[in-house]
Order: structure tokens, then sequence, then C-alpha cells
């Protein structure tokens, strides 16, 4: 249970274990996006502390990058910089951390009554197909290295067992790696010039008022921020077979302030980890005391530069196979989201609702109001909100039980 302690080498090597199962996906998003891996690495062990001190060492998590932060920081860095993303980030984690707030004292009905499973799925499934010409691109820079990786992946997926499926996402960078590096595709120089210990580099956000139209890009992102740390209560309470549902407003809260602690020093916005969930559950172990190793253990690797630059080293073409199959499975979580809610699709008001805003993000659809370019994420996100609640509010049809009671969120697989 997760007060309870085991010897300290079982625990540092069940510590291990998490450090392993959060390492891949966490370290994928600063490669895609630009950040420094080594401060996102940091970060995440920092964030993981500041989760368990919050939610009272009672419920076991750890923080790594969240993916569906990759949309708007790609877009803010390459129109405004890195200071910029970083205050969208900051934006974002002040977003979860109010809601958070609210949801302690308040419960989660009304998270529920705002966006039920039809408009949360969708928003995350838009988040993802959005990403579909960012893979393409990254493919198109080495095809035979990308298909190496995504194949590996694939493979790996379909014919491991146990803790190897769960890294099925890490093996698979590894032998695209490997494959490049035959290959003669890495570019090994940062790597000789970078000390073995040391600080990560450290950045601040900046907020500049042009750039209004970025910062909402990363409204939508609190979305998927939710139904992932809403599902890992659901997710770990059924494990522990406890009722813990009252620990999600400090879950919030939690990963609120992570993100902000993140985005203030130029880290990646975290999320909770359903890879972790898979290791407790293969284990059986869910003591937190494992979870603070993996936490410190992060930090560590977040001192090491070098660390740092042999990740930064990752070639695109492994980029394009692994975000190929990541990026489908973001969207595909939406999906799913549907399905494990009942979403009733024959109702005119689901099938607008889903239709509209998926197509408003995957053209993706754009809005020019002065100088400010409003992209196809805030516009999709909008326009399911605004589609579904005034479809909803002029709806004379009696109201389904598969769509209009409030269902909670299931835990997504994140990545």
């Amino acid at each position: 249970m997760p007060e309870e302690r085991l010897s300290w080498p079982k625990t540092i090597g069940l510590g291990g274990q998490h450090v392993i199962a959060m390492f891949g996906a966490t370290f994928i998003v600063p490669v895609i996006t630009g950040f420094p891996p080594a401060t996102t690495l940091f970060f995440s062990g920092i964030g993981t502390i500041l989760f368990l001190l919050i939610t009272g060492n009672r419920l076991p998590s750890y923080l790594g990058s969240s993916f569906a932060f990759i949309v708007p920081i790609g877009v803010a860095m390459s129109s405004h910089g890195e200071g910029v993303a970083l205050g969208g980030i900051l934006l974002a984690g002040t977003c979860l951390l109010v809601i958070g707030a609210i949801a302690h004292f308040a419960g989660t009905r009304w998270i529920n009554a705002l966006m039920p499973p039809v408009v949360a799925g969708t928003v995350v499934a838009l988040i993802g197909f959005n990403l579909a010409p960012a893979a393409r691109d990254n493919f198109e820079a080495s095809p035979l290295i990308a298909v190496i990786t995504l194949g590996a992946i694939i493979l790996i997926t379909v014919l491991g067992r146990g803790m190897v499926r769960r890294l099925s996402i890490l093996i698979g960078v590894v032998v695209g790696y490997i494959a490049a590096a035959i290959m003669g595709e890495v570019d090994w120089s940062g790597v000789g010039e970078a000390d073995l210990v040391g600080l990560p580099e450290f950045h601040t956000p900046v907020f500049d008022p042009t750039a209004i139209p970025i910062y909402l890009m990363f409204l939508p992102v609190v979305l998927p921020l939710l139904a992932e740390n809403i599902g890992h209560v659901k997710g770990v309470g059924q494990l522990i077979d406890r009722d813990i549902d009252k620990l999600t407003g400090r879950a919030l809260m939690a990963d609120g302030l992570a993100t902000m602690v993140a985005g203030s020093g130029g880290g990646s916005g975290t999320t909770t980890y359903g890879e972790n969930i898979g290791v407790m559950s293969a284990t059986r172990v869910a003591s937190t005391a494992a979870y603070w190793v993996a936490a410190f253990t992060a930090i560590l690797l977040g001192l090491s530069p070098m660390v740092g630059a042999v990740i930064a080293a990752v070639p695109a073409g492994v980029l394009g196979g692994v975000t190929t199959a990541l990026y489908g499975l973001i969207g595909i979580i939406g999906i799913r989201m549907f399905v494990e809610n009942n979403v009733d699709f024959s109702s005119p008001k689901n099938q607008f609702t889903a239709g509209i805003g998926l197509i408003v993000a995957i053209a993706p659809f754009a809005l020019n109001i002065g100088d400010m370019e409003f992209g196809g994420i805030v516009l999709g996100t909008v326009a399911t909100l605004v589609v579904f609640h005034v479809m909803n509010l002029f709806d004379r049809e009696p109201a389904t039980t598969k769509t209009e009671e409030a269902v909670e969120v299931p835990p997504p697989v994140e990545g």
C-alpha cells in the first residue's frame, strides 16, 4: 500500500523500474519540441516530489512530460521563441491549479457538466490528429530510420510481454537510435562538449501581448490533463481497492503547480503517467517510497549535461517513427473516451459536436484578427464547446442516458 515500506534494496529496485517506465515518454517531448532534455528530466523529478507532498504521500504517481503540450510549444517556438512557449506552459499550469482548488472544495461533477465525454473525447482527439503534419515532416527527414523505429515499436508491442511491452516506445527509440548511429546519421558533437555533471539549462517565461493567440493554444491542453489526473486517481483507487476520490482536487492542484514550476524554469508541462500505473499493477506494490526514489533519480539525471546531450542527439528519422505512433495514439485516446463512456453517436448533437470540432482542428482552420492568428486547436476546442452547449440548450428531445449522465473520465494511456 502507499504508506507501507519495503527494504531499501527492493525500494531502490522498484524506483529504478519507475524511472525506466517514464523515461521514454518524458525525454521524447523535449527532443521533439527543442527544449533542453536535462532540464525537463530535472523538473519532472521536482514535480513528482511536489505531487507526493501535496497529496499527503497517499497517491503514488510519477509526473512526466505531457504530449498534449507538443503542438502549442511547437507553434510558440517557431513564431515567438522559447520564452513565449514557457509562458504558455505557466498559464496552463495556473488554470489547472485553479480548477484543482475548485474541485477540492466543490467536487468534480461540474467538470463533467461543462465537458461531458463527447466534448472531452473530441478535444483530446483533435490535439493528436492536429499533429499529423509534424509527424510526416519528421518521417520524411529519414524514411528508412523512421520505418526501422516504427517497425521496432510495433513488433515489441505485439511480441513483448509484461514490462517489455510497456517499454515498447523506449526500446523502439533505442533501436532506431542505434540504427541511425550505424548509418552515420547521429551528430555526437554536443555529447563530446558536454560536462558529466552540471546544472541544467534554466530559461524564464516571457509574456508578450502580441502572442495572445499562442497563449490561448495552451488552454485546451488543460482538458487532457484533467482527464489524465482524474483517470489516474480512479485507476490507483481500483488497484489498491480504496476510495481515494477525495484526493482528485489535490492531484489536479499538484500537477498544476508542477507544470507552473517547470514552465518557470525551462521544463515541459507535466502529467500523471499510465506507464507507472502499469508498473504498480505488475509488481502489486504501490508504496510511494519507490516514487521518491524515481523522483530523485530523475533529478540526478537532470544534473548531467552529458545525459541531456545524448538525448538531444536523437536524429529526426527516429522522431519520425516514434511520433507517427505517438500522435496517432493521442488521437485514439480521445476516440477511446467515446467508446468507454458509451457516447451515443446516433444523436445529432453528438455527431455535430465531434464532427465539426475535428474538422476545424485537422484542416486546420485559422482565424486572423488584426495581427493575431488563432489556429486549429484553439478554434476546434471553441467550436466543440459552443456546438455542444448551444445544441444542448435548444435540444427539445429527451436526453439519453448514454451521454447526459455524469460519467467519470477513464484513465488514458499517457506517453
